[in-house]
C-alpha cells in the first residue's frame, strides 16, 4: 500500500497506551485500514477487509461481527473492558482484543497519524462522478 506505513497491533498498543486483553501472540500481525463505530450495522455494511475495529461498545454483537467479517482485532476505547464471556469468545475467534483510556476520537487520530488508513466507504456522491 503505497504511501502508508505498515503499523502492527504491537505499535497500536503503544501508540494509544493501551492494554491487551486476549491475542498476545498475535501482536506483530500488521494492519492497514480500521474501522470505528458503535453501530454494527454499519461496520457490517461498509467493511469487506480484514481491518481492526474501534468501538466503545462491549456486547456479544461487536465479537459476531468482527467473526463475519474476519477481523483482526478489536480495540475498546474510553477504558470499556468487556466480560469474561465476551473475551473468551474473541480469543477463541482469535482476534487480539485491547482496551485504550482514549476517546475514539483521539485513538483514531493517533493511529491515522502512524499510517493508519480508515475504509474506504462508498458513498452516493460517487456515482455522480
Amino acid at each position: 500500500m503505497s504511501g502508508v506505513n505498515t503499523v502492527t497491533i504491537a505499535d497500536m498498543v503503544r501508540i494509544l497506551n493501551a492494554k491487551v486483553l486476549r491475542g498476545a501472540d498475535k501482536l506483530d500481525t500488521p494492519v492497514y485500514t480500521a474501522c470505528c463505530s458503535d453501530l454494527m450495522s454499519d461496520v457490517l455494511a461498509f467493511v469487506d477487509e480484514k481491518t481492526v475495529l474501534i468501538t466503545g461498545l462491549t456486547n456479544p454483537h461487536v465479537v459476531r461481527t468482527s467473526e463475519m467479517l474476519d477481523l483482526k482485532c478489536l480495540v475498546f476505547v474510553r477504558g470499556k473492558i468487556p466480560t469474561e464471556d465476551i473475551l473468551d469468545n474473541a480469543d477463541e475467534q482469535g482476534l487480539v482484543v485491547i482496551t485504550s483510556k482514549l476517546t475514539a476520537f483521539s485513538a483514531c487520530g493517533l493511529l491515522y497519524d502512524a499510517g493508519l488508513r480508515g475504509v474506504p466507504v462508498p458513498t452516493a456522491w460517487d456515482a455522480e462522478d
